[in-house]
């Protein structure tokens, strides 16, 4: 890879691969949704010298013209860009199918025209739902348990067929649960360990869930071993780390390695509706370890010793009393 397009640069995933395709040698080109403070997003967290290396790009994935002057000159393309919030997909379903479906469009469109060698689409282990076994292979049915669930079933079939029916170089990726530092208070990793950190209690919604929480030094490596490999267009991958955790204990481990005991309350802040929760992800990720070379390298605890360091040297952004949306 020369020249690389990442899209959603500014998000949490994205600011690890621009970091790590930078390191690899590679030009790398940062897609940033607009705003009138054109701001970096967590590109601002990149050493300044890096950030140098960054050609920044504004615009909107709705934006057909916006997509295509962004994938222009470029041989590859990581497309993380995406609404992923997946309570507020309840509040705005319109807007998850118009960023995610249409966005994802834009960027298949603007890569078939532009002749791109590899274009990499990141999905979601939510597309599979409450698993029907485990652990989830590449095989487990698709089901739509949320809009945003839904919006990204919608961009993976979209992305299969411009494989099939333009001969598209596309794979699409599916993460298990990505966590680590930079992310927000709006995943449930970074809100446990700012309570922990700062409050009298630990306030979340159901404890239950069980989830497959990969490192995201891990799931950026992931994405780049895909962008390289000559698997056929169309395929998909699931990168995870194959051991699932409930809420619960994630919260017991974060108060081990924080050395802080606190009342738990569930059900106390944000809970999905009834039928809409998934209720446990655990990935196969063996097709990615055959075909791609790829297996996680990081633990849980090592990935929560470093996001807890993170948020430790960032008190500023995060507000332990909130589960952020």
């Amino acid at each position: 890879m020369q020249r690389v397009l990442v899209t959603g640069a500014g998000g949490f995933i994205g600011s690890h691969l621009v970091e790590r395709v930078l390191a690899s040698g590679a030009a790398v080109r940062a897609f940033l949704r607009y705003t009138a403070e054109r701001g970096l997003g967590n590109l601002r967290h990149l050493d300044p010298g890096a950030l140098k290396g960054v050609e920044t790009v504004w615009g909107n994935l709705e934006d057909p013209y916006a997509v295509a002057r962004a994938v222009r000159g470029c041989d590859a393309v990581l497309h993380l860009g995406a609404l992923v919030g997946i309570p507020y997909s309840y509040d705005a379903p319109q807007q998850y199918v118009m960023t995610n479906v249409l966005g994802t469009l834009n960027v298949l469109e603007a890569c078939r025209a532009g002749g791109v060698e590899r274009l990499v689409c990141v999905s979601s282990s939510e597309v599979y739902g409450s698993a029907a076994y485990t652990p989830i292979d590449e095989q487990h049915p698709l089901q739509g348990q949320s809009p945003y669930a839904a919006s990204k079933i919608a961009a993976e079939k979209l992305a299969q067929s411009y494989a099939l029916s333009f001969e598209v170089p596309v794979l699409i990726v599916r993460p298990f649960n990505a966590f680590g530092p930079r992310q927000s208070a709006r995943a449930v990793i970074p809100t446990i360990i700012a309570q922990v950190l700062t409050a009298s209690e630990v306030r979340l919604g159901s404890l239950w869930p069980v989830r497959d929480f990969t490192f995201v030094a891990d799931t950026v490596e992931g994405l780049l071993v895909a962008a390289r490999s000559d698997a056929r267009p169309g395929e998909a991958f699931n990168l995870g780390s194959g051991t699932g955790v409930s809420i619960e204990e994630v919260v017991r481990r974060v108060m081990r390695l924080a050395g802080r005991e606190l009342p738990v309350v569930g059900e106390a802040a944000r809970v999905r509706p009834e039928r809409s929760e998934v209720k446990e992800l655990v990935c196969d990720s063996a097709k990615a370890r055959t075909a791609l070379g790829w297996r996680p390298a990081h633990s849980l605890d090592d990935g929560l010793r470093a996001a807890i360091d993170w948020i430790r040297e960032h008190p500023q952004a995060f507000h332990p009393s909130e589960y952020a949306v």
